[in-house]
């Protein structure tokens, strides 16, 4: 231990820069330096220990103090190899070591609850809320001390955050201790503190729901998502509502989307023969994401500001040999990744596989399956994460749908099925009609889903209408604005014959068997359909993908979408069988009205877009016109019927969307025009070049935004905007990059589309 030996003692001043306490003082003396300079009340309680003679009780403290990676750090950077941003002095931290250490759930939570009369099955019993809420805090905080966290905060996800608020959520840091009138500190944390905390509302999006003199917001404990800590913080997922109990946050319509999903899939599945207690959407989200240097990012106000770049001409090279996609991941990037992936794995985050993506400096990261609401909470950490573990390696990332011109951008693909609580997928056809021994059953779920995207496929595409994804849908490196979905040959038809006939077969996926023509290799198997990744909603075998997605949202909305269309089909098949109506005949009337939503071909093609129109399918090119659908009377009573959201909550969100969309390009063309007076400008009348074209560009996008100001409503100042963004500012960055063209290179002020794209062509060991 550092403490006895005056060798060790004189180490562990040097390294933590307390090395004027000289070695013949007793270390009783220093106690008191080391709580005035911070160090964690563990190390505090460790030193009394060794001073009390009292090794195994200093032993037990100095295990506590080491498993938390904070306090390692402040032992000094050579400890366990964990020197900060230098990959080759890395040591790798084993995930059987670290995973769910600091999650409350499973095991980690058992040890705490255990003297309460608890386990952590208790906790999947929502009721604990309203009986045993004291018996949880006190654990909570007693695993909160143990990990050397004194702060609490209620996390919630206020709206229009997504590409602005860092980490999308809001928090207030408490204390979970008070300053006692006997001038002692003492610990303070009880059932009230955590389930339930105020902030002003008024001051957070709110489309009208707040005003300054109404200002009440409360965040209430979700207890569907699991309670985790990082660094000295203990956070609380939580619901974020008004003083009327109007939601002003991205969770709790969710939650409620969630239940009414449940409620009518428990109401048809009754109907069918199949008795199960509830129904959970379960996800996995594919993370996309540029990592590029940080050296480069501060010299350029557009990707400070907005996460976009407004000009740059393309450099020499892109993607165009396709040799970044699941190439090798250079040390930078890997370093960081590591990082991210120890961090995620201690807060209980199954992130499972990286790899680069498609456009230079392009990463993706994903996770395993889990409950919509828990890996939503989980997305926002690992975004908030990768944002703050970055800068420590010399990065900054960029999860905007489009940073770049020129090259792929990033989504966040969000892969869907719904499971029982018996863990039974519903669109896993094997292992449903295994658990239930009726082969109608997955054939008329699949009429349920395919009968929602074909009325409510205007919600699907207002769900992903985020200021970036108007850029990248339909632009060949995302799936089209045309909300269709991809089933395959196979299972097309196998709901064909179903439809025709009425006769439910048992599907049965199939698989081929291929070789290499290599006769060391081994045969293997593949599903008989090939990937269409030009479909925005393909079927995948047991689940749906939604690949249209963009890589900055919360997709909260995404889901609420999700399950409240399903829960619209769900229960309007149930109406129809409980007015006598055989099951069978419900989803072949379903299939015969609704085919037309199913297109297995290329959603890349010329011809698709004509074809949608035909069909009739929902095609809104403008995100500005797919958020205005929110306001139909259709979808107001969609979300109203299922008490998903009121009539004031949906046209509060329809409001939240424009105003972010006016914001985020009323931000990216001042910075456009900040960038071509400060910086362009000059440079380029030095070099002698005419500015009429600069000049002219800054004033028409002046122009522009006095429009956007002056206009009536939140709908038509964003289509001002829209118009703005991609007509007058796409006029301005060509001025821009024929200047850049024709300006010496070391002349040009701010950095270049091969500074910041080309990262992943070297492989230093640091910046």
């Amino acid at each position: 231990i550092f403490f006895r030996g005056r060798s060790k003692h004189r180490l562990f001043l040097k390294m933590n820069g307390m090395s004027h306490i000289k070695n013949d003082i007793d270390m009783a003396s220093n106690t008191s330096y080391l709580v005035e300079h911070g160090l964690p009340g563990l190390l505090n309680e460790l030193v009394e220990a060794v001073i009390s003679d009292k090794p195994s009780d200093a032993l037990s403290y100095c295990c506590q103090f080491l498993e938390n990676k904070k306090n390692v750090k402040l032992l000094g950077q050579s400890v366990l190899g964990m020197a900060s941003g230098k990959p080759s002095s890395k040591k790798a931290l084993s995930p059987f070591e670290i995973f769910g250490k600091h999650v409350f759930q499973g095991a980690t939570a058992d040890q705490y609850l255990k003297p309460y009369g608890m386990t952590s099955a208790d906790l999947k019993d929502p009721s604990w809320t309203r009986t045993k809420s004291d018996e949880v805090a006190a654990a909570v905080l007693e695993w909160a001390k143990a990990n050397g966290a004194t702060v609490y905060t209620h996390w919630f996800q206020p709206l229009g955050s997504s590409g602005v608020r860092p980490g999308q959520t809001g928090q207030v840091h408490n204390n979970m201790f008070v300053f006692g009138s006997d001038g002692n500190v003492h610990w303070d944390f009880d059932g009230k503190t955590l389930l339930k905390g105020e902030t002003d509302g008024s001051s957070y999006p709110n489309g009208g729901l707040r005003a300054t003199h109404t200002a009440g917001g409360y965040t209430v404990l979700d207890p569907t998502s699991p309670i985790f800590l990082r660094d000295d913080t203990v956070y609380i997922p939580s619901c974020f509502v008004t003083w009327h109990g109007h939601s002003m946050d991205e969770k709790t319509p969710l939650l409620r989307a969630q239940q009414a999903m449940s409620k009518q899939g428990i109401r048809l599945m009754n109907h069918l023969g199949y008795s199960i207690k509830s129904l959970n959407a379960m996800i996995g989200l594919e993370q996309e994401f540029f990592l590029i240097p940080r050296e480069a990012y501060y010299k350029r106000m557009d990707l400070q500001m907005t996460g976009r770049t407004v000009m740059g001409k393309l450099p020499a090279r892109g993607q165009e040999m396709s040799d970044h996609y699941m190439a090798s991941i250079n040390r930078i990037a890997l370093a960081m990744m590591q990082d991210v992936q120890n961090a995620a794995y201690c807060m209980g985050i199954p992130l499972r596989t990286r790899h680069r993506e498609v456009a230079p400096n392009q990463y993706e990261c994903a996770p395993m399956f889990g409950v919509a609401q828990s890996q939503i909470d989980q997305n926002l950490m690992v975004m908030t994460i990768i944002d703050e573990i970055a800068a420590e390696h010399g990065l900054a990332a960029l999860f905007n749908e489009k940073p770049f011109a020129g090259v792929n951008g990033s989504g966040k693909h969000n892969n869907w099925s719904l499971g029982t609580d018996s863990g039974v997928n519903l669109f896993n056809p094997t292992q449903l009609t295994k658990a239930t021994g009726k082969a109608e059953i997955f054939p008329i779920v699949m009429a349920a889903v395919v009968r929602a995207l074909d009325v409510h496929g205007d919600m699907m595409r207002m769900a992903i209408a985020s200021p970036g994804n108007d850029f990248r849908l339909g632009a060949c490196e995302a799936p089209p604005a045309i909300i269709s979905t991809f089933l395959g040959d196979d299972m097309t038809s196998y709901l064909e014959e179903f439809m025709n006939t009425g006769v439910a077969k048992e599907y049965s996926p199939k698989v081929k068997t291929m070789g290499c023509g290599v006769d060391a290799i081994a045969d293997f198997t593949v599903p008989a359909e090939d990937r269409n990744r030009t479909s925005p909603f393909p079927y995948g075998g047991n689940r749906f993908e939604f690949r249209a997605v963009g890589s900055t949202q919360n997709v909260s909305m995404v889901n609420t979408v999700l399950c409240a269309l399903v829960a619209d089909s769900f229960k309007a098949f149930s109406e129809e069988i409980e007015k006598g109506t055989a099951p069978i005949k419900v989803a072949q009337d379903a299939l015969k009205k609704h085919w037309r939503v199913i297109f297995n071909g290329n959603g890349y093609s010329d011809e698709w877009p004509k074809e949608a129109v035909k069909r009739g399918l929902f095609k809104f090119d403008s995100g500005v016109d797919a958020i205005a659908r929110l306001e139909e009377p259709k979808n107001i009573e969609l979300f109203k019927s299922l008490d998903i959201m009121t009539p004031d909550e949906t046209a509060a969100r329809a409001t939240v969307m424009f105003n972010q969309y006016i914001m985020t390009v009323d931000m990216e063309a001042k910075c456009m025009i900040d960038m071509i007076k400060q910086s362009i400008i000059p440079v380029a009348k030095t070099n002698g070049l005419s500015l009429s074209a600069l000049n002219d560009a800054v004033k028409i996008i002046q122009e522009k935004l006095e429009a956007m100001e002056k206009a009536g409503s939140e709908k038509a100042s964003a289509a001002i905007a829209r118009e703005l963004r991609f007509e007058t500012m796409e006029k301005a960055r060509a001025a821009c990059d024929a200047a850049e063209s024709e300006l010496p290179a070391d002349q040009w002020p701010i950095a270049t589309y091969k500074d910041l794209l080309f990262l992943d062509t070297h492989h230093a060991d640091s910046m």
